[in-house]
């Protein structure tokens, strides 16, 4: 049947989306867009930012007022109005104006469900103080900043360090206030591997953000004018106030209510179409179950940039068109003082969880040509099967040129690509914006050598397990860096001394030799030279002495 009247529930990203789609594709169509906030299209990401003081005007934060979207693209769009039940048999929505009170009725041919996820507030003893808040809309933003600014706040502690946790932390810490961030796993952004995110830790700390891992809160008290905040380790803090970003979950109360089906994730479950297990109601966002683009499975990655082409796809296929949802593969990205973070597809704990063999790799790359003034290493990590070499994953963090770096592997992982391929990639270059072998071009470089059996590698988490006894670990460094610093219980031969220095490594000929030197480039070098010499027991530490001395900061 022919949708003469759809009703959107939810803005910002998914529903404004969808309705302004359905808008393009039929001008007679009647659109209702209800949203229980005042806001339908707000710069959700930026929030932390106008915390900070980096966003100065409040109203740079709304994208499209609901004035503007109404005469624009003809769409009731019904604020401060929230959608209580749905009624499937009689195919109408029940409605309640939060500024009145009053109630009544809406009919639908189509129905999107667009309600995001809220953030997580477990029932910890104390947590309704009013000084403990949690970031999820505009009007959150507005009270957290006046409280700071009328209350003179001098501390503040951050429980998670998750993407808003970190960017509310250095936004806390922009303003002056001295912040504490508390995370319970042992690691910042769970997205990264624990080598990738203690480049983070290590920059929380050069800022003097103090960082407790593995560490949990126990309960929430008030003395005087403080928020006590105690830790399962039984540590005590006090602060002027705290900021929960410990996670979202996805709102799914008018879809349960109404019987659609829930996945076992927790989202709402859909089909290709975004359609719910009702086929004239569809559900996009942060809310829904998706497939992950690596490993297949469901999953919920909630993110904008999904939220956005799922509400145009919802639109497109009311209209008739057959337009599918694929996967999400979880391209994310952060900014933390001057360092930048970033991840496409799978991580090692994913691909470890799904069973799905893999094979990393770590590169340590300038951002341009050396010889131009400016040029900052990147760490690079990359995920790759050990079968065709083709990409499941990759983590940046470094300075410039981090996020161009991950959109060239978050395509190449859309399209299907290998290692191989990455090394035919034509990339822009100009010596202010990168080399003539791109750092992309790099770890494609790096990690087919791997796959070709002519570099055969160690991760720097393999070591602790050698048998020191039947291992020589060779540091190929000069002697100066040697000096400044090494593995534990390695010997230094330079690798522009190596080949006048293999007669000193013939008592070692039967032993697993592990090579390494500051970020694994002059190490293979090396350990070509050792595996054309007789030597077959060789291997290169991964990234280095950087990688390894990274992961054990």
């Amino acid at each position: 049947m022919e949708a003469k009247k759809v009703v959107v529930v939810g803005g910002v990203a998914g529903g404004a989306s969808a309705a302004a789609r359905l808008r393009r594709l039929d001008e007679n169509m009647e659109i209702i867009l209800f949203e229980r906030g005042e806001h339908i299209s707000y710069a959700n990401c930026g929030l932390p930012y106008y915390i900070g003081g980096i966003i100065e005007d409040k109203e740079d934060l709304l994208v499209q007022t609901p004035e503007d979207m109404e005469e624009r693209f003809n769409i009731d769009v019904r604020t401060n109005n929230q959608v209580l039940e749905i009624d499937l048999d009689k195919k109408q929505v029940e409605i309640e104006d939060r500024l009145t009170g009053q109630r009544y009725s809406e009919s639908f041919d189509k129905l999107i469900l667009s309600p995001g996820a809220e953030p997580l507030r477990p029932p910890i003893s104390g947590i309704d103080s009013d000084k403990i808040f949690s970031i999820r809309n505009v009007r959150d933003t507005f009270r957290i900043k006046d409280f700071i600014d009328e209350n003179d706040c001098r501390e503040a502690i951050v429980v998670g360090g998750g993407f808003i946790g970190l960017e509310m932390a250095e936004n806390l810490h922009l303003l002056g206030l001295k912040v504490t961030l508390v995370e319970m796993a042992d690691q910042v952004m769970a997205p990264l591997d624990y080598e990738m995110a203690n480049i983070i830790h290590k920059e929380l700390k050069s800022k003097g953000i103090e960082l407790l891992l593995k560490d949990g809160v126990k309960t929430f008290s008030q003395e005087a004018d403080d928020v006590v905040v105690e830790l399962g380790s039984g540590t005590r803090l006090k602060t002027d106030l705290v900021i929960l970003s410990i996670g979202v979950r996805p709102e799914t109360g008018l879809a349960q209510m109404a019987g659609l089906e829930i996945g076992d994730t927790g989202g709402i479950k859909v089909n290709k179409h975004l359609q719910t297990s009702h086929p004239d109601i569809y559900a996009v966002g942060d809310a829904v179950e998706i497939v992950d683009l690596i490993n297949g499975n469901p999953a919920m990655i909630p993110l904008a940039g999904p939220a956005n082409k799922q509400g145009r796809i919802a639109a497109n296929h009311i209209c008739g068109i057959e337009d599918t949802y694929k996967a999400t593969q979880g391209t994310s990205i952060v900014k933390l003082f001057v360092l930048t973070a970033a991840v496409t597809g799978n991580n090692e704990k994913t691909l470890r969880k799904f069973n799905i063999p893999y094979l990393t790799c770590h590169i340590h790359s300038p951002s341009h040509a050396t010889y131009y003034p400016g040029a900052r290493e990147m760490a690079i990590k990359l995920l790759f099967s050990p079968e065709r070499g083709q990409l499941l994953g990759a983590q940046i963090v470094g300075y410039e040129g981090v996020d161009k770096r991950i959109d060239v592997l978050a395509t190449a992982i859309r399209a299907k690509m290998t290692v191989y391929d990455l090394q035919e990639l034509e990339l822009a270059y100009a010596p202010p914006y990168s080399s003539a072998k791109d750092p992309v071009n790099m770890v494609g470089y790096v990690a087919s050598n791997i796959l070709m059996g002519h570099h055969p590698v160690i991760q720097w988490d393999q070591l602790g397990g050698l048998d020191k006894d039947k291992t020589l670990l060779l540091d190929t460094r000069t002697r100066k860096e040697y000096e400044m610093g090494a593995i534990p219980g390695s010997i230094n031969i330079p690798v522009d001394q190596l080949r006048q220095s293999l007669n000193e490594l013939i008592p070692y000929k039967d032993k697993d030799i592990v090579i390494y030197c500051r970020s694994g480039q002059r190490s293979y070098i090396a350990t070509r030279i050792l595996l054309q010499n007789g030597f077959d027991k060789v291997r290169n530490l991964s990234g280095g002495y950087l990688t390894w001395s990274l992961a054990n900061y």
